[in-house]
């Protein structure tokens, strides 16, 4: 049985590159692990694969990968 973790991210600003939120959420080991996760399509945004590694993140959407879910809230 597989677990889901449910991570709330704060955004400190308009939007955050997906590579740079995988990295500071503790997804990503480094930025290029997150730009790597992102080019295999391992990452969904909003239900979508998303493989546009710099893609801007608002608040309100929700980043899927790998067991993880990452829910973005404007500050």
């Amino acid at each position: 049985m597989s677990s889901q973790q449910t991570l709330d991210f704060e955004l400190r600003g308009e939007f955050i590159p997906l590579d740079s939120l995988l990295k500071a959420a503790g997804v990503a080991d480094s930025g290029g692990a997150a730009k790597a996760l992102v080019a295999a399509g391992e990452v969904q945004v909003d239900g979508q694969t998303e493989l546009r590694k710099t893609c801007k993140i608002r608040g309100g959407q929700v980043v899927q990968l790998a067991g993880v879910t990452i829910t973005v809230r404007s500050a």
